[in-house]
């Protein structure tokens, strides 16, 4: 029995200094092939846990066929073209692209419409810079990218519906692995009909057709006559349909919920600008020099509303349910017409506030609207709405009240006309104003009085000085 243990022993350990010398002879094609000598000894220690040939028989290394022979023709490992898709890939997952997502876009706005991309794809983009716009309700938000590369796909389409988080391109860091489409020619080329078609197309009988008897002149029925009342309606080709933006469909609910809320009354004063004007010319150019902001006529009816409403609380109240809440604060909205839609940006705290930061902050809202960069949150809230109509050349206007507010101002144009002065007549620059108010919670005492407070304050600002 002993020796039967040791004739195994014996085969086994010469089984192992063959394998080994087999080994010996495929090193030196290994070795061109740039594998580790880890490589050998993990399978020197596999022969040693082999208890089969046959199952050794199934390790195989690249570049040796199943006997561990060396095969002539031997390729560089890091050249393989398997392991080069390995080595891109693992690439791209450690970090080689980002993704563009959907920004916050605000409490009250859960999702938006991808409005229009602003780069092509393969086109080279900055961090932070914008490569689509998402149209909102209130505002058009920008989708921007968050690191410097290539625009390598678009995973959104334009007029998708997203939402925050929502993926909208994939950016590369490199300008690997970016699809260019390229329309081929042979493709946009007619794919001209054999000749062989056109034989049988000649050669098909042709189908005889009985002729058709013409009725005579007179059997032809008269065409239908139509009546003076029927409407001729122009042909179809020369109409476009575009579908609505979010902003116009936002606006147009406000504003029809709006009217089929609120008890809606305007009444109408005109005021003389005469002192205003004056104010202005004088020291507009030392207002220039000292704030940085020119002085408007803005600014000196944002601080008359102040001071009216101030005067009637009630204006600056609404209706909640069966309550009133009147606030203590005076946020006032002003109404900016954009070519996108309208927008009422806010002054918060305007009761805190001069000439100059009111100019100051009217400017910066408006361009904020009008290149489309202005937040949700700037435009949250208001408790009165000022529209200035007459820089557009309206003379007079019923405007209409921006919920959930109870009171909107409207200015008009500008217009010399005369007006009797201490018994003559002179030519004045006149304004007319309204106020549509919400009849359910304002009187009319109240309306008409915090319209002449405001012609007062207006024709004669000293009297913000004086508080009287």
């Amino acid at each position: 029995m002993l020796g039967v243990l040791r004739r195994k022993a014996i085969s086994s350990a010469s089984f192992t200094s063959c394998v080994r010398k087999s080994l010996h002879t495929v090193r030196p094609a290994v070795c061109k092939s740039r594998i580790p000598s880890a490589a050998a000894e993990e399978i020197s220690l596999l022969t040693r846990q082999c208890g089969h040939v046959r199952n050794f028989n199934q390790l195989v290394l690249p570049g040796c066929s199943s006997n561990l022979r060396p095969e002539r023709a031997v390729t560089n490992l890091c050249s393989s073209p398997i392991l080069s898709n390995w080595s891109r890939t693992f690439c791209a997952n450690s970090g080689d692209t980002v993704d563009a997502v959907v920004p916050y876009m605000g409490e009250s706005i859960s999702d938006g419409t991808l409005a229009k991309f602003l780069k092509n794809v393969g086109d080279r983009v900055e961090i932070d810079e914008p490569i689509a716009q998402i149209e909102t309700d209130k505002v058009t938000i920008d989708v921007t990218s968050p690191e410097a590369g290539v625009i390598q796909k678009f995973v959104a389409k334009e007029g998708d519906t997203v939402e925050p988080g929502n993926k909208v391109a994939i950016i590369s860091k490199s300008s690997e692995g970016v699809e260019h489409v390229v329309p081929s020619e042979k493709s946009s080329e007619k794919v001209a009909p054999p000749a062989e078609d056109k034989k049988e197309e000649k050669a098909k009988p042709q189908v005889e057709t009985t002729p058709v008897k013409e009725k005579p002149k007179g059997s032809s029925p008269p065409p239908p006559k139509r009546s003076p009342t029927e409407l001729q309606l122009p042909p179809k080709e020369r109409e476009r349909r575009v579908p609505m933006t979010r902003l116009r469909k936002r606006v147009a609910t406000r504003l029809k919920d709006s009217q089929n809320t609120f008890a809606l009354l305007t009444t109408f004063n005109e005021v003389d600008m005469t002192n205003l004007m004056k104010l202005r010319s004088d020291y507009k150019d030392a207002f220039v020099e000292k704030h940085g902001v020119k002085l408007g006529f803005m600014s000196g009816f944002v601080k008359a509303a102040v001071s009216a409403l101030q005067n009637q609380p009630i204006v600056n109240a609404v209706i909640d349910g069966d309550d009133i809440i009147y606030r203590d604060y005076i946020d006032i909205s002003i109404a900016v017409g954009t070519p996108k839609g309208l927008v009422v940006p806010v002054i918060r705290n305007a009761e805190q506030m001069n000439f100059a930061e009111i100019e100051k902050t009217i400017n910066t809202l408006a361009k904020k609207a009008n290149d489309g960069s202005i937040s949700i949150d700037e435009m949250a809230g208001g408790s009165f709405t000022i529209s200035n109509g007459g820089v557009y050349g309206s003379l007079i206007s019923t405007p209409i009240i921006n919920p959930p507010q109870s009171a909107i101002l409207g200015m008009h144009s500008i217009v010399s006309r005369p007006m009797v002065v201490g018994g003559n007549i002179v030519p004045r620059p006149m304004m007319y104003i309204a106020l549509t108010y919400d009849h359910r919670l304002i009187d009319g005492r109240e309306a008409v009085f915090f319209l002449r407070r405001i012609k007062d304050v207006v024709e004669d600002p000293r009297r913000l000085l004086l508080d009287v």
